[in-house]
Parts: structure tokens; C-alpha cells; sequence
């Protein structure tokens, strides 16, 4: 048995801190069950970003008549761009395993890591089967993968998750996607602009659940304009036959708080097509690794349970990343590395500071969205302001033709509590609320005392910040 300082599982951002701890001299291994980089590289952020570039590029073209400009699109070789896309996915991390398996302080062990005690992982399958380490410290960094619901049938029929929509080198004639977070928006977005018909049946009563309520339902808005939405209903059957794919779906009433919920019976709705792509969450890899050998506790959901400093229940052992379930985001998972590095190696523990976690759907519109949602300020009772500021207000916006908007959120002494922006590049304006919230004073002056460029885009920001707000508590307007 080979014994190491430190052991890590998972290569995504698990890999930043064990090469920390090489850096600290330390003897390192590190533990993948799949393709070096993680979920983020080889099935996640990385190809899906670069494929909804393509089709932003194609949305554009076909928005030109709108500009005066007469362009036709001839050819699309599609087969072409997602084979491209995976094939630079796959040449990096090739790449991180050649200098993984190069290096002489790291030991790759390639295969599916089991806990077989507190501080010792069996590797099973994959090249090193049956291989065992021991480390000092043990961090998990394991991931999740897509989750399947319990709908009827749904084993027999041929679905795609995301893994493999993002290798799909035709697109469908009509796809049917089950669920209406982050995932759905994207690939209808992608699929629907290179040509297929898009169905979406998600359980919430819009889509992209999780922004800010006035955001969710402008994005609902616009995707029911481009495709079929049924939003607020549950698939409930799913069948395949001479390859037409249908699924049934019932209305689902969910319960005060909008937690629980049951399927109703009426209004069945029916939809078929070629194929079905299940984007209906994630589930966290904790039940792979046996846990209970090392003494690791989990949630009711199956997340690693931590503490502030991102310590597991098991002495020596610290967890980060989805598997932990805070924030399922690479940029979150990098800044808990960052934590974990400094409070492995550092002087002090500190707290992982979530402070201003920002999020981006890289859909068509694109949303991005961070701090409080105004539906959770007035759950709470809280006081505070908004301000909802359209792009076409602004010399650029308008001259783009924007379609947008953000809403600025304070509380009655100037301080940012949130920002939720729909509308071209909102992924990037959005950083600079972020900035402001986590290395600025976090109050509105951070902004509006700002020279902004003019005309630039970011006068949506500094505009939206700026002027009169309308006053709101517990959900009462002043």
C-alpha cells in the first residue's frame, strides 16, 4: 500500500489544492475515476460554452436583417463544430494527464476511489484495480452527476443527459428536454438555433428557478415565444417507439414555500419527439465512495456535510466542490479550493467567505444574477429598494437592439443586496456588482461614483444604480 501526505479524488478544482500541497513538498496522489479536469472540462462548463458560442455566432447572422443587413447563412457543418469542440476538450485533458503520470510528485491512480477506512481508498476498475493509499490528509472532490427522475418508463427509452447531448453530432428534429434549470436553458438554446424544435417540461413555474422571480419570468416569456414551454407540470411517463420518444407530463402544485409538491391528475399534456434529454439536476457521487468506511456524514440530499472551513466529520478528511453541494458552479468550487489551500497550509483557519457567489446562464437572452432575490427579502420581511433599468435606455443597448433589462436591489441605507440582469454579455456586467459587494465598500456609491466609458454597455449598470428607487418591505410598496 502506497502512503502519501495528501490524497485527493477527483480532478477538477480538487487538483488546485493538491498542487498546493506539492508546492509544500508534500507527496501527493491523485485519484480519477474518468477523464482528467473534471465534470467543468470534459462534460460541463467548458464544451458547453463553446458550442453556445457557435450559436450565438448563427443567432446573430439571423438578426442582421434587423441592422439592414441582408446575410443568409449557406452551410452549417455541424457535425463538424461539436466534433471540433471535443476533440480540443479531450486534447486538454490528455494533456493533464500526461503531466499527472510525468510528474514526480504526483501519483495518478486511474479508477473509481472507495474508502476502505478513514484515511484509506481502494481503487476499483480502471488501470490501477485493486491498488490502495493511505494519506495524512484526504480531501474528496468527486463531483456529481446528472440525476434521473422517477418517471414511469423512462429506463426503456434511449434519453440523453447532458454528457451526451454535448457529443451529439446531428441535431434533432424536435427535442423534448425534462427540466427548466440552467442545463435546459443552454442546450434548447443550442439545439434550437442550429435548427431543431424544443419542447421543455419543467416542474417550477418558470424557468431558470433559481434567478430572481422578475428575471425568471421575462426569460419564460422569451423561450415560450422561441419554443414549446410547459412550465409548472412534472413528466410523469415516458415511452420510445420506432423511434418517437413521448412523454406525458401533469400539472405539479407545490406546497407553502414552494417546497414539496404533488402531481395532479388533470391536464395531461403529451409531447413527442426524436429525442429526450433529462436535465433535471444533479446528483452528488457520495454513494460511490463509501463513506461510512472513513466516518464522513452526509445531508438528506447526500452532499458531503462540512463546517466553515470545509472539514468533513472524519478527522484529517476536507470536501469541496458539488460534492458538497453549496453552490454547484466551477467558479464556486475554485474559490473553495483557494479556502481549503489557505487552510491547509496557512497560519489560521478561515471561514470560506460565499460572500457575492455570482451566477451566468449562457442562454438566448443570457441571465446572471447575484446576492438576494427579491422574493427572499420579502419572505423575510426585510426593507429595501429596487430599481429595474432597460438596456435600450442606454446609447449602446440601443443601438444593439437590446431586449433587457436589470434590477438593482438595496436595502434603505444605499447597501447592494442583489443585482439580476437579463440581456446581452450580462455575464460580464455582472462583475462589476460583484466586485462592489465582495471588494468595495458594497454600497451603491461604489458604482455611481465610477466613471463608466460612454458609450459603453456598462452604463447599464451605473444607470441601473443610480436614480430612484422604489421602496419595498415584507411585500408591502411605499
Amino acid at each position: 500500500m502506497n502512503e502519501v501526505d495528501f490524497l485527493v479524488i477527483g480532478t477538477g478544482s480538487g487538483l488546485d489544492v493538491a498542487n498546493a500541497a506539492v508546492n509544500q513538498g508534500q507527496s501527493v496522489a491523485v485519484v480519477e475515476k474518468g477523464p482528467l479536469g473534471g465534470t467543468c472540462l470534459n462534460r460541463g462548463c467548458i464544451p458547453s460554452k463553446m458550442l453556445l458560442y457557435h450559436a450565438d455566432v448563427l443567432e446573430s447572422i439571423e438578426r442582421a436583417d434587423a441592422f439592414h443587413i441582408d446575410a443568409e447563412v449557406t452551410d452549417v457543418e455541424f457535425s463538424e463544430i461539436v466534433r471540433e469542440v471535443n476533440e480540443d476538450v479531450a486534447s486538454d485533458s490528455e494533456s493533464i494527464r500526461r503531466g499527472l503520470r510525468s510528474s514526480s510528485q504526483h501519483d495518478l491512480y486511474e479508477g473509481e476511489g472507495r474508502f476502505v477506512d478513514e484515511r484509506t481508498v481502494e481503487i476499483v476498475g480502471g488501470d490501477d484495480e485493486g491498488a490502495r493509499v493511505r494519506a495524512e490528509t484526504v480531501l474528496i472532490a468527486a463531483g456529481t452527476r446528472p440525476s434521473i427522475p422517477d418517471i414511469d418508463g423512462v429506463d426503456d427509452v434511449a434519453y440523453l443527459t447532458s454528457t451526451e447531448a454535448l457529443q451529439l453530432e446531428t441535431p434533432p428534429d424536435h427535442l423534448l428536454i425534462v427540466g427548466g434549470g440552467y442545463i435546459a436553458a443552454e442546450l434548447g438554446h443550442f439545439f434550437g438555433t442550429f435548427g431543431s424544435d424544443v419542447t421543455i417540461v419543467g416542474r417550477r413555474p418558470n424557468l431558470l428557478p433559481e434567478a430572481d422571480e422578475a428575471v425568471a419570468e421575462a426569460f419564460t416569456e422569451r423561450y415560450a415565444d422561441r419554443f414549446t414551454v410547459h412550465t409548472g407540470y412534472a413528466a410523469t411517463a415516458a415511452s420510445e417507439t420506432d423511434g418517437t420518444i413521448t412523454v406525458e407530463a401533469r400539472p405539479y402544485e407545490y406546497g407553502d414555500g414552494g417546497s414539496g409538491g404533488r402531481i395532479l391528475d388533470e391536464d395531461v399534456v403529451t409531447a413527442t419527439g426524436d429525442e429526450l434529454l433529462v436535465a433535471a439536476g444533479r446528483t452528488p457521487n457520495t454513494d460511490l465512495l463509501h463513506l461510512d468506511a472513513a466516518g464522513v456524514a452526509t445531508d438528506d440530499r447526500g452532499f458531503v456535510e462540512t463546517d466553515e472551513y470545509l472539514r468533513t466529520t472524519a478527522e484529517g478528511v476536507w470536501a469541496l466542490g458539488d460534492i458538497v453541494g453549496e453552490y454547484l458552479l466551477k467558479h464556486s468550487a475554485n474559490h473553495e479550493a483557494q479556502a481549503v489551500a489557505r487552510n491547509l497550509f496557512g497560519d489560521d483557519l478561515t471561514p470560506v467567505d460565499y460572500t457575492a457567489m455570482p451566477f451566468a446562464v449562457f442562454a438566448s437572452p443570457e441571465v446572471a444574477g447575484v446576492g438576494a432575490r427579491e422574493e427572499e427579502l420579502r419572505a423575510a420581511g426585510r426593507e429595501y429598494a429596487t430599481r429595474t433599468y432597460a438596456y435600450d435606455q442606454t446609447a449602446r443597448g440601443s443601438a444593439m437592439k437590446a431586449d433587457g433589462f436589470l434590477k438593482a436591489i438595496i436595502d434603505l441605507d444605499g447597501e447592494i443586496l442583489g443585482c439580476h440582469i437579463m440581456g446581452p454579455e450580462a455575464s460580464n456586467l455582472i462583475q462589476e456588482v460583484v466586485v462592489a459587494m465582495k471588494a468595495g465598500t458594497g454600497s451603491v456609491q461604489d458604482i455611481r461614483e465610477a466613471v463608466h466609458i460612454h458609450p459603453a454597455l456598462s452604463e447599464v449598470v451605473h444607470r441601473g444604480f443610480s436614480g430612484q428607487f422604489s421602496r419595498g418591505d415584507g411585500g408591502h410598496s411605499h
